[in-house]
C-alpha cells in the first residue's frame, strides 16, 4: 500500500514519482549545484532548493563555497568531498516531495554528528513521509519506528531499538561495539548490516 491504496491500482510512472531512492555512491553531473539539484525536479525554485538543502545538511557547506549555489559541480562530483555528495543527492531526493524516501547507506560518508542531524531533521520536518533507511550504523536507525537486523541475508529480528538491545543479541553486540568504538563500525564487521523497515 502507498498512500492507502494499493500499489497494483497505480499507474507506474505516478507510482515512480511517489518513491525517491538515494544510493550510498550517487551521481553528481558537470554544472552548477543548482543544477545539480534540479535533476530531481526541473522546475524547483532556488529558494525550495535552499529548502531541501537545509534539511540535508549541505547548505552548511555550500554557503562557504566561492559562488554558494552557483558553484560550478566538476563531472562526478570531484570538487566535493564524499559526505558532500551524499548531502546534495539526498536535497535532490527531497524536491520530488516524495511519499516514500529510500535511503541506502547514504550517510555513510558523513560523520555521526551530521548523520543525526540529518535524521533530527528528517523526523521533525518531513513526519508524514515513509522513510526507509539501510545502515550499517546503529545511530542512523535507533529512533526508526521499526528495524530489521539482518544477518548474512537472513531477518534476525524486527523490532524497536529498546527491544532488539533487549531481545536480540546480534544487535546489542553491534551496538556495543559501535558504541566503544565512538561508530568505527567498519573496522570490525564483516557482511552484517543492520536496516529499517
Amino acid at each position: 500500500m502507498v498512500g492507502g491504496h494499493d500499489v497494483r491500482d497505480y499507474d507506474l510512472e505516478q507510482l515512480r514519482s511517489a518513491v525517491a531512492v538515494v544510493l550510498q555512491q550517487n551521481t553528481l553531473f558537470s554544472g552548477t549545484i543548482l543544477d545539480n539539484l534540479r535533476w530531481g525536479r526541473a522546475d524547483a525554485s532556488e529558494e525550495e532548493c535552499r529548502e531541501a538543502c537545509r534539511i540535508a545538511c549541505a547548505d552548511e557547506f555550500i554557503e562557504e563555497m566561492p559562488e554558494g549555489y552557483h558553484t560550478h559541480i566538476e563531472q562526478g562530483g570531484a570538487n566535493v568531498s564524499g559526505g558532500q555528495k551524499q548531502r546534495l543527492c539526498i536535497a535532490r531526493a527531497l524536491l520530488k516531495h516524495p511519499q516514500i524516501l529510500v535511503l541506502d547507506d547514504s550517510t555513510s560518508a558523513c560523520d555521526t554528528a551530521t548523520d543525526a542531524k540529518i535524521q533530527r531533521a528528517f523526523r521533525e520536518q518531513l513526519p508524514t513521509m515513509t522513510k526507509i533507511i539501510i545502515a550499517q550504523r546503529i545511530s542512523s536507525v535507533s529512533r526508526c519506528d521499526r528495524i530489521i537486523v539482518m544477518d548474512k541475508g537472513c531477518i534476525t529480528g524486527y523490532d524497536t531499538h529498546e527491544r532488539l538491545l533487549e531481545t536480540n543479541q546480534l544487535y546489542r553486540e553491534i551496538y556495543e561495539l559501535q558504541t566503544q568504538a565512538q561508530g568505527d563500525f567498519d573496522a570490525h564487521q564483516q557482511g552484517k548490516e543492520v536496516a529499517n523497515g
